[in-house]
């Protein structure tokens, strides 16, 4: 049997999927989903922006001095001081890469960028030399390559594989191609472009007319052997190609594709709960892979078959993915020692004592209302002590919510602002309502509140509720989150966790700020 190629999977959760709108992650929350990533075997791990903010660039530097099995990549602009600030926050990387990029379709040359083809040729040669005397490893991408011309994509891989780097990215910047097209633009490239074989070429789709993962796909068959891609397909606008799925269609249909992947497919559900549960963005039933009904069969029909042959029904088993890993793992009975090595297992781990110390604390108080303390529990719990962690968080002291027939609900709030607590009450169309109304009171944030939900972190009766509260200020979209066993102060917890999170200067979009 003929050996496969590999497949490299290079996910940009931390980078592209924090562009999706409310996403916001804190450098703890990227770290605990790159160890989960690590553990996947993830190829390249892109870290995020460093140039972006100072958060960002902590973000990547702490990433890259605590994954030592993945490779860690920073984005940066066609620019020397981008370049720079990648490399320096990857300094401590075992293995890292330096991303860089510069918009090549007409459109873009011409009414973002205001430059001419050969100038646009000549700064991505520079680019890619800059960065290559920084770091052994350099990828350079042609931003919105699916409506470049064709010949000037050529002239452009060529010269950048020349002056140094080892992979070529392709991206459908706004999901405008299709299956068959953007295969036969990579098909093309690698019969074209003169030093191809020097150069891994890789190709990052979005999802705005729903191809992403179709476009990838269909890249990988006609020689593609980098996909970039995000947990749950989240990302800018429509979203990215979905990791799971990618992973999982190499995987299932080995018969038709000529790779293969170093995915260790176990972890997928795991990872898709916890993304979902820090950006909170929840993931709709029916998607594949890891949505709630992705392996329930209703149909009295398909029920038989299953139960007869499972393979009737089913082209993949639930528990290959990490459909059984939400296992008891702790209870009421259970230690420190229990309780940290847990957390170990779950590639969590805090700055401080006292983090650990509050969060075992949390612990014990929810194993007491709860019969059962599920992964999940725990992700959510280390989540919330870590906002409350923030200097400058708002946190919740205390919540008094009266509701009665034919009264308005009523609530009495008392927050904690740099270590001094502050009290309101406040009248609403309903309960949450009126707690918002009182937070409002104390804050005046002038914010507009754009969507709230709630899902329970597992099941049963006694589950935790996680709450999101999407919050919209001057353009700006924020996502906070709050878990709790009463809905009611989990609401408080997540329009908290979201004006903290908006009182913090925003980062700089990669496609923003000229080259």
């Amino acid at each position: 049997m003929a050996t496969k190629d590999k497949l490299v999977i290079f996910d940009t959760t931390l980078r592209d999927g924090e562009q999706s709108p409310g996403a916001s992650m804190t450098k703890d929350e990227k770290l605990r989903i790159a160890k989960v990533l690590e553990k996947m075997h993830v190829d390249v791990i892109e870290a995020g922006f460093a140039v972006s903010s100072e958060g960002d660039f902590e973000a990547v530097q702490g990433i890259a001095n605590a994954i030592k099995d993945s490779r860690i990549c920073s984005l940066s602009r066609a620019m020397s001081g981008d370049i720079e600030r990648a490399a320096e926050a990857l300094k401590g990387a075992n293995a890292g890469r330096i991303h860089t990029f510069i918009a090549t379709s007409p459109i873009h040359m011409k009414y973002k960028l205001q430059m001419e083809p050969d100038q646009v040729l000549a700064q991505a040669v520079g680019a890619v030399k800059i960065a290559r005397d920084l770091i052994d490893d350099v990828e350079f991408s042609l931003e919105d390559a699916s409506r470049t011309d064709f010949e000037f994509m050529c002239r452009i891989t060529e010269a950048v594989i020349a002056a140094g780097a080892r992979t070529i990215n392709f991206p459908d910047t706004v999901g405008y191609s299709d299956p068959i097209e953007y295969g036969q633009i990579i098909q093309r490239l690698l019969n074209n472009v003169p030093n191809a074989d020097k150069a891994i070429f890789s190709v990052h789709c979005h999802n705005d007319l729903g191809l992403a993962v179709a476009n990838s796909l269909s890249a990988v068959q006609n020689g593609a052997r980098q996909v970039e891609c995000t947990i749950n397909g989240l990302g800018e606008r429509a979203g990215n190609a979905s990791l799971e799925e990618i992973v999982m269609a190499v995987r299932t249909r080995q018969d038709l594709f000529p790779v293969e992947t170093n995915i260790d497919v176990s972890h997928i559900v795991p990872i898709s709960r916890l993304v979902s549960s820090i950006t909170g963005f929840p993931v709709q039933p029916n998607k594949a892979i890891v949505g709630a009904n992705a392996f329930a069969h209703e149909s009295g029909i398909h029920q038989d078959g299953v139960l007869k042959f499972r393979e009737t029904y089913e082209i993949m088993k639930a528990e290959d993915v990490g459909w059984a890993a939400n296992k008891l793992s702790l209870g009421k009975l259970s230690g420190r020692a229990a309780f940290s090595a847990r957390l170990d297992e779950l590639g969590i781990s805090f700055s401080s004592k006292a983090d650990f110390n509050e969060a075992f604390v949390r612990f014990k108080e929810l194993a007491d209302k709860k019969r059962e303390i599920f992964d999940e529990d725990l992700q959510a719990l280390v989540s919330d002590v870590q906002m409350g962690a923030e200097d400058d968080a708002l946190t919740l002291v205390d919540l008094e919510v009266l509701s009665k027939s034919g009264q308005l609900p009523h609530s009495k709030i008392i927050i904690r602002y740099q270590n001094q607590e502050h009290s309101a009450e406040a009248n609403g169309d309903g309960a949450v309502d009126a707690i918002f109304n009182a937070i409002e009171k104390l804050i005046n944030s002038e914010t507009k509140l754009q969507l709230y939900s709630v899902n329970a972190v597992t099941q049963g009766t006694d589950s935790q509720g996680e709450v999101t509260v999407r919050l919209e200020k001057d353009g700006r979209i924020i996502n906070g989150q709050g878990a709790h066993t009463d809905i009611l102060f989990a609401s408080a917890k997540a329009y908290l966790h979201a004006l903290t999170l908006m009182r913090n200067p925003g980062r700089l979009h990669p496609q923003l700020g000229g080259i």
